[in-house]
């Protein structure tokens, strides 16, 4: 286990009423393991010790130290390498401590209490084109965890589980045999594979799809399926599962010699005019970051691209950029009301040899979203680790219970928990630590 504090971060305002003093936000890595075991993690209480614990690959393992793993499934997976002349086994997939490309059959990780018995479950997807599965917890009894089928085909690079449906309850959102839609669990009955809701025609969409959403586009309340060539209405009833409507929008506009399609993809209002925008990666295996601002004249939205990384240093204010961005979450890191977007680099999505900078550092940043007059807007840049950065999926959410949000990866360098701390500061010193604009040379 490895501990890393790293001290690079932002100004926090407190209080309203009277200069505040600026802080620092910083965090507090912790390598929890080495191990390539999936591309995504995420966290709960799987013990009820009042401690938020973490789920990677077929373990999970115990907070708040992250020490201890418990082994929920079969964990199999070996590969062999040569170090100084000797061969050894490695467990886990070939990853960050081999020197092929291997996947992985865990790419995403949610957790939920599936059977309401109080103890929390675990859900799993694997490959695209494979099933989902979720994994009942013993309620503290050792062995592995019962499994269940959830779907039998779960499709997309980008699934996720939201509440899509608008009715408090989270769905698995992914495409499946061709069709975008959901599978919504039987909350009644958690032995029942979940019931499949396709919102669009068959369409054919490939299974390594990528770009996915849920939010409000248009405002009425209800939310959206977003992706990569537009955005599909909720219509008012979801009686007798019918095609929503289709507004098209170039979200992922093609680069040559990189595949196009995204990541995670948001509806929320960036610049503060009251219409949700959207926010996505360009290519989760190329590069960019940009927000789509909607812009609504006479009843008619149109979405106007604000690219704000790319693929030279000159296209960021910061001078940032990283290639393979096959991750974003989207939290108010700072606590100043405004949500950010937390990001990375995936490491080898390809391999060592596949899509741009497979090499480059494995970098896990968050962007402060800072509202300007007249509505312009700034990301401003924070590395938080240079030596991980993300899976196919990144996770922030407050792990120790002290209100600020945390960030857990899951990738082939291994699963990484960082801890938010927040320190007060002279504004010398916040300002000395600020991102200064990229002098292009």
């Amino acid at each position: 286990m490895k501990h890393l504090l790293l001290g690079l971060a932002l100004l926090l305002v407190l209080g309203s009423s009277q200069a505040a003093q600026p802080q620092l936000v910083r965090f507090h890595k912790t390598v929890v393991t080495d191990k390539f075991w999936s591309e995504g993690a995420h966290f709960a209480d799987f013990n009820r010790d009042g401690q938020m614990d973490v789920a990677s690959g077929p373990f999970w393992y115990a907070g708040p130290a992250f020490t201890q793993r418990h082994e929920y499934r079969p964990a199999t997976a070996t590969f062999k390498r040569t170090l100084n002349n000797r061969e050894e086994i490695v467990e886990g997939f070939q990853g960050a401590l081999g020197t092929q490309n291997a996947y992985s059959d865990n790419f995403f990780t949610w957790t939920a209490d599936f059977n309401r018995d109080g103890w929390p479950d675990i859900l799993i997807v694997g490959l695209p084109g494979e099933n989902a599965l979720w994994f009942e917890n013993p309620k503290g009894r050792a062995g592995h965890w019962q499994s269940r089928v959830a779907l039998d085909i779960t499709d997309n690079e980008s699934p996720l589980f939201d509440d899509l449906t608008g009715d408090g309850r989270p769905e698995l959102v992914c495409n499946s045999k061709g069709f975008f839609g959901y599978a919504e669990p039987d909350w009644a009955n958690p032995d029942r594979p979940w019931a499949w809701h396709p919102v669009t025609p068959n369409n054919n969409y490939h299974k390594y799809n990528h770009g996915l959403g849920v939010g409000d586009v248009n405002g009425d309340g209800r939310p959206d399926l977003i992706e990569k060539d537009g955005w599909w209405e909720q219509p008012a009833s979801l009686d007798g599962d019918p095609v929503w409507t289709f507004h098209p929008v170039n979200f992922a506009p093609p680069d040559p010699g990189v595949p196009v399609g995204s990541a995670q993809m948001f509806a929320y209002d960036v610049n503060g005019d009251g219409l949700n925008d959207i926010i996505t990666s360009l290519a989760a295996h190329g590069y960019g970051l940009a927000w789509y601002e909607q812009i609504r004249e006479n009843g008619v939205s149109r979405f106007q691209p604000h690219v704000f990384m790319n693929k030279e240093p000159h296209e960021n204010k910061y001078g940032v950029k990283f290639s393979q961005i096959h991750a974003l979450d989207l939290i108010d890191m700072d606590g100043d009301g405004v949500k950010d977007l937390v990001t990375g680099k995936r490491f080898w999505a390809h391999g060592p040899d596949g899509d741009p900078e497979p090499n480059a550092p494995a970098v896990l940043y968050w962007f402060r979203l800072v509202r300007q007059p007249g509505g312009a807007v700034d990301w401003i840049s924070y590395l938080v680790d240079d030596q991980s950065g993300v899976g196919t999926q990144v996770v922030a959410g407050d792990l120790n219970g002290d209100g600020k949000p945390d960030i857990v990866v899951g990738n082939k360098r291994g699963t990484f928990v960082f801890l938010q701390d927040r320190k007060p500061v002279s504004m010398a010193e916040w300002e000395k630590a600020q991102p200064k604009p990229y002098t292009r040379p």
